[in-house]
């Protein structure tokens, strides 16, 4: 049988009321302080102060620049912290686990966050791209190739064109992120742009194939991985098959890559469904800031 609550007087009910307020508002004051960088998350960790100790971990992580919901979520995850944890019951490995997900390299209010979207092909990566150029707070990576320009390609919008011996000589100078060969010609990804672009506050987004996406984590540890998933296989299928434009064999080999690229999205940190564009966007704004 559950033990029924204990009776309070008025008088223990306003002073117990009044208590809660106040611890409130030490929190509030605590998150306040930590949001504008005047005390680190360690401070507040390494409170005395019950009214902080009660504060949750996720609430904290939230408040941390540089961070966010998603972001917070993640971080607990890898460090192992229950969502529900509060500040008091945080062991000493957690802290630890903290210390390295929050260091500099990894959270820097002042520097933008590089993201790297990959899925399978027709989950609408090129749409969500599209969608993300208008947005001020993001630069999206623009890729090197050594194909021939086609119409209304332009250099350094839609890709970089190298020549042959260019792109050989970027290899050997370690000057891509990624790259790859396809179709006759080789891709890369330029990392003195991005690394530009984001000591300069803006955010990256780099669409890319998943096997670059796993070259990426290699070469850039701090960078967010996020696989955009359709909302069913059957729904993913339908777009594939239904383009009209391929032969049954293409259909079939799209069909093939589809479920190997399906099968990478425990590789990534998020996995994001494509149920609306204007969702997505909002979580992958989420993720950087």
């Amino acid at each position: 049988m559950t033990p029924l609550p204990p009776k309070l007087s008025p008088d223990e009910r306003a002073a117990a009321n009044s208590a809660a307020i106040a611890a409130r508002r030490i929190r509030s004051k605590v998150k306040n302080s930590l949001s504008n960088g005047e005390i680190s998350i360690f401070d507040v960790i390494n409170s005395a102060d019950p009214a902080v100790r009660k504060m949750r971990v996720r609430e904290l992580l939230e408040s941390v620049p540089g961070v966010g919901k998603l972001r917070a979520e993640a971080i607990m995850e890898r460090a192992k912290i229950s969502p529900t944890r509060r500040i008091a019951g945080l062991g000493r490995n957690q802290v630890t686990a903290l210390r390295g997900e929050l260091s500099v390299s990894k959270v820097d209010p002042a520097r933008g966050t590089l993201i790297v979207m990959s899925g399978p092909g027709g989950v609408g990566k090129s749409t969500i791209t599209r969608a993300l150029r208008s947005d001020p707070r993001f630069w999206i990576s623009v890729s090197a190739t050594t194909r021939e320009p086609r119409e209304g390609e332009r250099e350094g919008v839609d890709y970089y064109f190298y020549t042959d011996s260019k792109f050989d000589q970027s290899i050997a100078e370690g000057a891509f992120l990624e790259w790859a060969e396809f179709a006759g010609a080789r891709y890369g990804t330029p990392h003195e742009p991005i690394e530009n672009w984001l000591a300069l506050g803006k955010n990256v987004l780099l669409e890319i194939e998943i096997e670059g996406a796993r070259q990426v984590r290699k070469s850039d540890p701090s960078a967010i991985l996020v696989f955009i998933a359709p909302p069913s296989w059957d729904e993913l299928k339908a777009r594939l098959v239904g383009r009209g434009t391929d032969s049954p064999e293409r259909q079939a080999a799209r069909l093939a890559l589809a479920e190997q690229e399906m099968a990478a999205a425990n590789e990534f940190d998020h996995i994001l469904v494509n149920e609306a564009v204007d969702q997505v966007i909002e979580e992958l704004v989420s993720l950087a800031t």
